[in-house]
């Protein structure tokens, strides 16, 4: 069974063995995500009156726009809400991992120590892992739903093979690169049960 699989399954299982109860489970969606074209799911349950486990998960198996651009990312989340959890003021602390294969993304920018400008003219897959925290605030839209803002930042180890372009199979050179920065960002749409 593939990844993809065994995550939406994960996902599925989490919702079916938790009883919910008003306020106790929340599925939501990145808006940011899904703007970049990314499409993603999450569960979040709430496990005592200040506290809530997130789970997300985020896949894109397809090129955009003649760009190799596919990844699944896992990213699960304890968090501790200042109210009560689904409530306004949150900390939380994620885990991250996943896989990648980008390329052809014509660009020359760097951010935080990190050159992006290799993506232009190779292509770079493989896989990361990393940890991080997050400051985020939920607005209740009504009974049954909230917009939640949040930020993240932490550390990945990544690790990838690059090639000599998009469409060929000839391996140039392989590495590693430690980030430090942003590990998450969303604006997420959220249905409460």
């Amino acid at each position: 069974m593939n990844i993809r699989k065994k995550l939406i399954l994960l996902i599925f299982a989490l919702g079916s063995v938790v009883g919910a109860k008003c306020q106790d489970v929340g599925i939501k969606t990145n808006l940011l995500a899904d703007g970049l074209l990314s499409p993603n799911l999450g569960i979040e349950i709430g496990l005592a009156p200040k506290w809530s486990l997130d789970l997300t998960g985020q896949i894109n198996f397809w090129d955009v726009n003649k760009h190799k651009w596919k990844h699944w990312l896992a990213q699960p989340e304890a968090r501790y809400w200042f109210c009560d959890h689904f409530s306004r003021h949150f900390l939380g602390v994620h885990a991250l991992g996943g896989m990648f294969n980008f390329g052809q993304i014509k660009n020359s920018s760097k951010f935080l120590g990190t050159d992006y400008s290799p993506l232009t003219d190779n292509r770079y897959q493989g896989w990361a892992v990393g940890a991080g925290i997050a400051y985020g605030y939920s607005f209740i839209l009504g009974l049954h739903w909230n917009l939640e803002l949040e930020l993240g930042v932490g550390y990945a180890y990544v690790q990838f093979d690059k090639y000599e372009c998009v469409e060929c199979g000839r391996k140039v050179g392989d590495g590693h690169h430690h980030y430090v920065g942003p590990t998450k960002a969303a604006i997420n749409l959220v249905y409460v049960f």
